[in-house]
């Protein structure tokens, strides 16, 4: 029997149309944008037909897409890049104990090594933010306020546009962590988000791992975090990965304006395996009931820890996640359960079910039968 992949929100597979449409920047058009000869031109040619098509999704001028290698590196710009910039107006900057590694540890590392001061806004015990703490957070010498869409580990969502309208009132720039949301939730152009910032990435909706893309509002001009060239207007050096790009942008075409993940009937078969783990004592759900991806459901599990759960998943051909991919294997309980008010030793024992679009009602019911038994074996029953 083939293994059940309950795994979306870590990757996603690459759609045989994106790889289609990929091919063509891999073979024939092979040449350096940079380059002003016949063979660079064509595939400057093929980079601006990219933008051009993004930014045309996105509602926003082609100036305002700047293409990364992935969402690590769209979100370490978003963060670093303004924070130096406008750091002679100030040098306190906000965010929240359960963001993305990719956010929290540039944070991290503009407080121990740059000398700028992080509040980490409280959350809920849903990991949710409330709008008022964000407003008492604000300082005049307050630059960036970064808060993610929907968490990666639990599935919570974020009321985004309200942060950042008000952070527009107050003169501070706003990013939001979007990798999660696009393909999830329904979008009608990127300032839905309200954000002078929103990181994407194309591994999320089926397109290839290595790509991703920064929105920045103009006129905002963040400092580079590579430097080395000229590319994407001054922000990001290195040499355009055409294919990759071409893939991001195909796969947010066919995927991001009607969601690849479904709410129906996504919600439905994560709200069948959030009761069928809630019936089983000594689970309790994680994230938020109703303000969550509807491909996601999280839960804890008392006398067991993730590494065993997962293991013990994956004997039963189901492949499922301890919380953030990029944090596998680490022994560290979830920083993002241990924000929530979670104690470290069920925090520690985490498991996320993130379903996607070849997910069948069968496999929910396979799950549904083999969980109670995988988690008495767990801890030591017959």
């Amino acid at each position: 029997m083939p293994p059940i992949y309950f795994d979306y929100n870590a990757t996603t597979p690459l759609d045989p149309a994106v790889r289609a449409a990929m091919e063509p920047l891999l073979g024939e058009v092979w040449g350096n944008p940079s380059s002003v000869h016949s063979i660079g031109r064509a595939a400057r040619a093929a980079l601006d037909d990219a933008r051009y098509r993004l930014a045309a999704l996105w509602k926003c001028k082609p100036s305002e897409v700047v293409f990364t290698g992935g969402g690590t590196e769209a979100n370490n710009l978003a963060v670093l890049g303004p924070a130096r910039l406008l750091k002679s107006k100030g040098r306190h900057l906000i965010t929240t104990p359960v963001e993305h590694h990719a956010v929290l540890h540039a944070f991290q590392f503009l407080a121990k090594h740059e000398g700028f001061e992080v509040t980490y806004l409280p959350v809920d015990t849903f990991g949710r933010v409330r709008v008022e703490d964000v407003a008492a957070a604000l300082r005049p010498d307050t630059t960036l306020v970064s808060v993610m869409a929907a968490n990666n580990e639990v599935g919570t969502l974020q009321p985004v546009a309200e942060i950042g309208a008000l952070c527009r009132e107050r003169g501070v720039k706003f990013h939001t962590d979007a990798v999660q949301a696009f393909g999830k939730l329904p979008f009608r152009d990127i300032h839905q988000f309200e954000a002078d910032l929103v990181a994407v990435c194309a591994h999320k909706f089926h397109g290839p791992k290595g790509a991703g893309a920064l929105f920045i509002r103009s006129p905002l001009q963040p400092l580079p975090t590579q430097v080395g060239g000229g590319h994407e207007n001054e922000r990001r050096a290195g040499t355009e990965n055409l294919a990759a790009i071409v893939g991001l942008v195909t796969a947010f075409e066919r995927f991001v304006p009607t969601p690849v993940f479904p709410a129906v009937p996504m919600r439905e078969y994560t709200e069948r395996l959030a009761a069928a783990a809630a019936a089983i004592p000594g689970v309790t759900l994680r994230g938020h009931p109703t303000e969550r991806l509807p491909n996601t459901i999280a839960f804890t599990v008392q006398g067991a820890d993730s590494i065993a759960l997962m293991a013990v998943l994956d004997l039963e051909g189901i492949c499922a996640s301890s919380g953030s991919a990029c944090s596998a294997g680490s022994l560290e309980p979830s920083h993002v359960l241990q924000a929530m008010g979670v104690p470290p030793a069920e925090a520690n024992a985490l498991v996320r079910f993130s379903l996607g679009r070849d997910n069948t009602a069968e496999e929910v019911d396979r799950v549904i039968q083999a969980l109670p038994g995988i988690i008495q074996r767990l801890r030591g029953g017959k």
